[in-house]
């Protein structure tokens, strides 16, 4: 009975150990899953990056100094899964060499996401944040950041990824007035899906 018992227990441990382990990071980025999962205990607007999970083959296009818009750059945009599927990371990588990224959680007692952008052109002591969501009925992701205009007139730096889908997105950078009645764009990316 002793002996029985004590097998039973052993198995049971030895049981429990990989059902733990394999929770613990069933979400991570694999080589069966190379952009991660999103972790069903995460907040359900996980998912509002699903159609961005991926890379795409991108052009970015930003204005000059004197206001005009610059030659398109080509660029590659990999969103991904992680914290075992509990945010999500994305990470640019230009031909022009100035590479950024954004880790991106969900804060579910505000119902906001929360952007932190990095990048290579500077080092912040802290990194410059975005917060927003998911407009359902428009299918657009909009994040703010308080950002005056150079004049001093209240506003946002805007950010839009639009027409999102399984075969790409849009996205505009642009700076508004607190009312949203003017809007300047400062920088505008379109992006194609690689493997849709």
């Amino acid at each position: 009975m002793t002996l029985r018992r004590n097998t039973f227990l052993i198995i049971l441990f030895f049981a429990s150990t990989i059902i733990f382990a394999q929770d613990y990071s069933a979400y991570v980025v694999s080589e069966k899953n190379p952009f991660g999962l999103p972790n069903p205990k995460a907040p359900s607007q996980i998912k509002d990056y699903a159609d961005l999970i991926g890379t795409c083959d991108c052009q970015s296009t930003s204005r000059n100094q004197d206001q005009t818009w610059a030659e398109p750059i080509a660029m590659t945009w990999t969103f991904k899964y992680i914290m075992n599927g509990m945010a999500v990371q994305d990470e640019t990588i230009k031909a022009d060499g100035s590479h950024s990224g954004s880790i991106r959680q969900y804060n579910a007692d505000s119902a906001r996401w929360h952007v932190h952008y990095y990048a290579t052109s500077g080092t912040p002591a802290t990194l410059p944040s975005w917060e927003g969501g998911l407009k359902k009925e428009e299918n657009k992701i909009v994040l703010y950041r308080d950002s005056p205009a150079p004049n001093g007139t209240p506003g946002n730096y805007r950010i839009t990824f639009s027409e999102m889908s399984k075969t790409g997105f849009n996205w505009i950078g642009e700076w508004v007035d607190k009312d949203e009645t003017i809007s300047f764009p400062l920088w505008k990316i379109t992006c194609k899906k690689r493997n849709p």
